[in-house]
């Protein structure tokens, strides 16, 4: 009756160990162990005979079929940022506490180093841990379609004059979460993207250029940070617009607090369609007439510290962007500072 229930989103080359050591944890602290079905069918494991008999303890989902988003207690990642960012589109609610172990080139978001796994998945189970919020957009596009239907009463030309046809407008909307940033660009188009920006009901610009990021404060040293923003702690509760190559000197990106009503859509005067994707996913086009919502979601993904929030971050800073590490002046000697 009292089970814990953990989630693994990671990369076959290493699921086998892995999930061995959490079939002995599943068995001593009386926890059932979800995978995704995928994981479990690579050839890499199903030809494994050694890891025949663990596979049978482990329950499985599919994305897009498979609920779980109220069925899981903690979930480990095992692969690089993507993989988190993959993790957090499976809960459209509610996150369970993630620890994220770096197996990628840059790692920026997944702290813990999988070589010491063992000791430290042991360490977070009995309560050993400090989090870090990372808070979500929550976004809404709407889609504005024309249907046109052909109405002819009674089958014949009323007046002598064909009704003609007859335009049915009907909106569809769908909403993500996203955790790193909202990208709207002009797609294949060579002209500028053109694009209106409003807070809170307001028009605040026009964005003429490549396009736009709005972004999470754990965003803000990814795309953003390449576009030349500012980076944000992600305890800093905030959204970030920067402009992607903008067509003026003075557009620089902004701060704006969590929690306003941001709304992007194509300007009237726009020559061409743009494009949106959301943390690099389900890219989508975005017409005339179409309106993109984003706001903070209510539901932060909390993420499990190696150390704390801060020196987490920092370290993060130092080693995946380089950020501030120089080589260092030499002290003067003794006798050079008798010469001066």
């Amino acid at each position: 009756q009292n089970q814990h229930k953990i989630n693994l989103c990671f990369l076959p080359a290493v699921a086998a160990l892995s999930m061995h050591f959490l079939n002995c944890h599943s068995q001593v602290n009386n926890m059932l162990v979800y995978v995704e079905k995928k994981i479990l069918d690579d050839p890499a494991i199903m030809n494994d005979e050694s890891f025949a008999s663990v596979k049978k303890r482990f329950c499985t989902f599919s994305e897009d079929y498979d609920d779980i988003s109220d069925q899981i207690d903690f979930i480990i990642c095992l692969g690089g940022d993507g993989t988190l960012l993959y993790a957090s589109s499976l809960f459209p609610r509610s996150v369970p506490p993630v620890m994220a172990f770096h197996l990628g080139s840059l790692g920026f978001l997944t702290p813990f180093n999988f070589e010491n796994f063992q000791s430290q998945v042991t360490q977070v189970i009995e309560g050993n841990a400090a989090l870090v919020l990372r808070s979500r957009l929550k976004v809404k596009v709407i889609k504005e379609h024309w249907e046109k239907k052909a109405v002819i009463q009674n089958g014949i030309e009323e007046n002598g004059v064909s009704s003609g046809l007859e335009k049915e407008m009907f909106k569809q909307a769908t909403q993500y979460l996203v955790l790193n940033e909202v990208v709207v660009d002009r797609g294949p188009s060579s002209y500028l993207s053109n694009v209106d920006v409003f807070l809170d009901g307001h028009l605040i610009t026009t964005v003429q250029g490549d396009g736009v990021i709005v972004s999470t404060p754990t965003g803000s040293t990814a795309y953003a940070a390449a576009a030349g923003a500012s980076m944000i702690h992600p305890n800093v509760p905030a959204i970030m617009i920067t402009p992607i190559c903008p067509h003026s000197l003075s557009f620089r990106p902004i701060v704006v607090p969590a929690g306003v009503d941001l709304k992007i859509m194509l300007s009237p005067d726009a020559r061409n369609t743009a494009w949106v994707s959301f943390d690099g996913r389900k890219r989508q086009e975005i017409c005339h007439g179409d309106s993109i919502s984003i706001t903070t979601s209510c539901y932060p993904l909390p993420s499990i510290c190696f150390q704390d929030p801060v020196s987490d971050w920092f370290e993060s800073l130092a080693e995946c962007l380089h950020w501030n590490v120089r080589k260092k002046q030499n002290h003067f000697s003794i006798d050079e500072e008798e010469e001066f």
